[in-house]
């Protein structure tokens, strides 16, 4: 597996964040509650990127999708050693090719299947999953497995391409939006035609939908440099996007 310069570029965004931490079958987890009732049969399980929960970014944006009716858990699964938002700074000289082996898929996959058991214990029926470069493979992985309903994925990382698509098109039922953009090297222009070629036009039956988003790079949706209007517009525009999708199927 490997990651690109932009999965450790971007910038920390402002705001207080609202949600709380709580441990969910031993893993630590950020949640954000709605303020106004919700289904409390479903729940958003947001798969952060290399940074983890712990960055602020992550956190307001699990609050923002809160206040459109969504609980939203943020799950550590680096197990307190996400990359930390120094590596942000330029000059960091933090080596995340060192870092990623600790955090496969074998001592991944397990965290997230944790918390989601211990979820189903107390009542919760249905998730829906959303995943920011790292945090898209494993969208694509819970979409395989089918224990997600519906899924969204911003900037993914480490897909094999076309086979994962291939994937889903064989095994999923869950539908799909992938929201993209113009430079990203860990899901190029070339897989995003890829991708439109083997899920779109109905082929992919669940439902499948792609946004692009022009002058944006990998990271955009959640560590995006707001104060460039592109940028800005990029992020705001994958939220909504992801929250339609949410609201159509969940």
């Amino acid at each position: 597996m490997s990651l690109c310069k932009h999965c450790v570029s971007g910038v920390t965004h402002d705001g207080t964040p609202e949600g709380k931490w709580e441990k969910i079958n031993g893993v630590e987890t950020y949640i954000a509650t709605p303020t106004v009732e919700y289904p409390k049969d479903k729940v958003l399980l947001f798969l952060p990127d290399v940074f983890g929960p712990q960055l602020p970014n992550a956190q307001l944006l699990a609050d923002d999708y809160a206040r459109n009716g969504f609980k939203t858990i943020v799950i550590d699964y680096f197990e307190g050693d996400p990359i930390p938002p120094e590596a942000l700074n330029p000059g960091s000289n933090f080596d995340f090719m060192a870092w990623l082996p600790h955090h496969s898929a074998a001592q991944v996959r397990p965290l997230i299947d944790k918390v989601i058991a211990a979820l189903k214990e107390e009542g919760v029926t249905t998730f829906a999953a959303v995943g920011y470069c790292f945090g898209g493979r494993y969208v694509f992985d819970l979409g395989f497995d089918n224990v997600i309903k519906v899924a969204a994925t911003s900037h993914p990382s480490l897909l094999k391409i076309p086979d994962d698509l291939e994937k889903y098109l064989a095994t999923s039922q869950a539908p799909l939006l992938i929201n993209s953009c113009t430079i990203d090297p860990q899901f190029p222009l070339e897989a995003s035609a890829k991708a439109d070629e083997i899920l779109g036009d109905g082929k992919f039956a669940p439902g499948y939908k792609r946004e692009y988003f022009e002058g944006c790079t990998h990271g955009f949706a959640v560590r995006g440099d707001l104060s460039d209007p592109k940028v800005k517009a990029g992020k705001e525009g994958a939220f909504k996007a992801t929250v339609e999708w949410f609201l159509e199927y969940l």
